[in-house]
Order: C-alpha cells, then structure tokens, then sequence
C-alpha cells in the first residue's frame, strides 16, 4: 500500500495535473501587474480642401481619393493603438486649422472616433483656398503648449499659388510642438474632381478654373520684366497665364521645407500601416504606468503542463 502511495506521488503526470489545476483557479483572481506600457497622444490635422479629393490611391483596383484613403488610414490606426492612448481631430482649409475635439481615449471612445473620422468630408470646409504654411503655422498657434504629438495631412498643394513675399514665419512657432507633417497624395499629377453646390461630380477643374499664379500683394519679379506691369492696376501684368495647378500632385520638397522651418518630421503616407508603423518610434510614444491583465502568463503555463502530460 505504502508503495503503491509513492509511486503515485512520484508521477509527474499527478504534480502536472495538480500544478495546472492550481494556476488555472489563479487565473480567476484576475492577476495583474504593473508595467511601463508605451502608450500615444495624437492631434490629427486633416486637409480637406479640394485637391484632397484627387484619386491617385487605389485598394482592390479601386480608385480612392486621398481624403477617402486618409480616413481609411486613420480608422486602421485607430484600431492598432494600445488602450490609454489618446486621439484628437481637427480639420484645415482656407488659412487656418480648427480643432473639432479634444483627445479621446481610444478605446472607451472607440465608436465616436471612427465615426467621427468617417464622416469627414470636403464638404465641411468653410473657404475654398488651400493656404498649406498658413494652415501649419495656425495649427502650431492654435495648439501652442500642449504635449501631444501632432499630425498635419495634407498633398502640400498650395491654392492659389503662394507669393514667395509673403510666405508664413515660423521662427517664433519653430520646436514649439512635436510633430509629423504627412504628405497625401503620388507623385504623379492626376486631374482635380469638380463638384456642384450639390456635391455631384461635375468633370474635372480645367485650366480656366483656377488661378496659376498669385495675385496678391506686389509682385517679386522686376517690374520691366513683366507684360503689362502697372504698379496700380496689373502689379503682376496684363498677360494670361495658363499653368498646370488645375492638376494636382503631393508636393513633397514642400512639406519637407516646412517641416524643417516649423521643426516636424515628414513621413510619406504610402500605405495606411506606414502611418501606424512610424507612430512606433519611440520619440512618439509616452510611456505610462498601468495594471496589465497577466493571466495569459498563467494560461501559458497550464498549456505546457497539459502538453508535457499527453506528450
């Protein structure tokens, strides 16, 4: 009798048993731990003037527009970012930038964020020029102190074109906030669609539509170098000019010159896993203290016990 008792306590397949039966009522305690986790704080700007509505994206064959893909974008980000991290949308056109709300964490906030970003739209601008450096500099006015890491998305396409006169002044606003300037948009120049007060597509902008060079303030080339220049009346001359900004491309040096006149890095959106993918540099994560759920260690265990015994 004795012997057979020891023989038994000296099974491994009893101890496996037992030991897995032990950390499974673990699990039902719910052990947690305290761990440095990495966690984001965004602010994302989205253009969404015209040129955002140019299709040079395709998924499944399927031509997208950039503000349609930006979307996509951000709701797949949305999806990836840990809990307790945080995001906030806002929107450029016109001059300046505006913010809708304030960050939400993603995951008690999940279904008003994806909504939120769902529904953005061209449609919910409020002038139709498209001044890029303006917008940036009154992004970087509006949000001036905060700690967020901010995304600025837009093509860099300026409309009408800026006169290098009076271009937007960073140096007060320069290294004040930590940011991402991501450029929307290929490389190569695709036609603009052209919609009625209705928003039914109506062809695309052609030469006629739009301007194709800046007529505001005085003009930075010499005055005997200019058709029909008069100092009052034609500052920028009589002669027509006919230019390709009816076309539209994602200005890349552009957004790479503001970017270092502003402080924020650059980053192409190729595909909509590159934005999350870049988010994982650590300059753009802040970590936190947080209880972490560990019963998948507990589990883990179990599993190999329960394998060593039928193995």
């Amino acid at each position: 009798m004795n012997n057979a008792l020891t023989k038994r306590i000296k099974d491994y397949r009893l101890w496996c048993l037992t030991i897995a039966l032990t950390l499974m009522l673990v699990t039902f305690l719910h052990p947690k731990d305290n761990q440095d986790i990495p966690v984001q704080r965004l602010i994302v700007i989205v253009d969404i003037t015209r040129s955002m509505n140019a299709e040079d994206y395709s998924v499944d064959d399927k031509a997208l527009s950039r503000l349609a893909y930006v979307k996509q974008a951000l709701r797949e980000l949305l999806l990836k970012l840990p809990c307790q991290s945080t995001l906030g949308l806002g929107l450029f056109t016109d001059r300046r930038s505006t913010l809708l709300f304030e960050p939400i964490e993603v995951c008690n906030g999940f279904n008003e964020l994806d909504s939120a970003i769902a529904a953005l739209d061209w449609r919910m601008a409020w002038a139709a020029d498209s001044r890029i450096a303006s917008g940036l500099l009154s992004t970087l006015d509006m949000l001036k102190g905060r700690k967020e890491t901010v995304l600025f998305m837009t093509d860099g396409q300026e409309a009408p074109p800026v006169n290098p006169k009076y271009r937007a002044n960073f140096i007060e606003v320069k290294n004040k906030l930590h940011g991402l300037l991501v450029g929307v948009g290929g490389l190569q120049a695709v036609p603009i669609p052209k919609y009625n007060y209705k928003g039914e597509r109506q062809g695309n902008y052609q030469p006629e539509d739009v301007p194709h060079r800046s007529s505001f303030g005085s003009s930075d080339l010499n005055p005997d170098k200019i058709e029909g220049y008069d100092a009052r009346n034609a500052p920028f001359g009589s002669a027509e000019v006919i230019g390709n900004e009816h076309l539209s491309t994602l200005n890349e040096s552009y957004l790479k010159q503001l970017g270092d006149e502003s402080g924020f890095a650059y980053h192409r959106l190729i595909d909509t896993n590159s934005l999350f993918t870049v988010l994982q540099n650590s300059s753009y994560q802040v970590k936190i203290t947080s209880e972490v759920d560990v019963r998948w260690q507990w589990v883990t265990v179990v599993i190999a016990l329960l394998i060593i015994l039928w193995l």
